[in-house]
């Protein structure tokens, strides 16, 4: 490959991906989830408190790349769900961090489940080789973009995730 089909195909890519992030807010609609009392990007925070157990606000908004003010408001949605806890910080008692409940570790496992679907549906013609292929070429570009994000001073931490 010269380092002009490379060029082109690093261009193809970015176009790709432009065009994925775009399908992506689409496809978020078609999760049949159900109403889980919480915006979507809200939800999404359970994930990481379910991954890594209780946060801080400040320490998710710093996994999740996002402001600490939205997370909060995000946080307080998941609350009033009861997706989410509050509870003493046991390094510091004047602070709190979310833990996820019960009701918010069924949330992740329906979530979970509709998005599997969604995707299962998109592949449903190609083959199972080709999706676990391109799932490794995915996997790896994910980290070829996370190391370059925190190699690179000019990120903010928060968004290093």
């Amino acid at each position: 490959m010269t380092k002009s089909d490379a060029g082109d195909a690093t261009g193809r890519l970015a176009d790709e991906i432009a065009r994925f992030a775009g399908l992506g807010a689409r496809a978020k609609g078609m999760l049949n989830a159900g109403d889980l009392g919480a915006e979507f990007s809200a939800l999404m925070l359970l994930f990481p408190m379910q991954h890594l157990g209780p946060m801080r606000v400040t320490d998710l908004a710093e996994v999740k790349g996002a402001d600490p003010s939205t997370v909060s408001r995000q946080a307080a949605q998941l609350v009033k769900a009861g997706l989410a806890r509050r509870e003493a910080d046991p390094a510091d008692g004047r602070v709190s961090r979310l833990a996820v409940t019960e009701a918010g570790h069924s949330a992740c496992h329906r979530l979970r489940e509709a998005r599997h679907a969604l995707l299962s549906e998109a592949l449903s013609g190609w083959p199972a080789e080709r999706v676990s292929a391109f799932a490794d070429l995915f996997a790896e570009f994910n980290s070829s973009v996370a190391a370059l994000l925190r190699s690179d001073p000019a990120v903010p931490a928060r968004e290093n995730a």
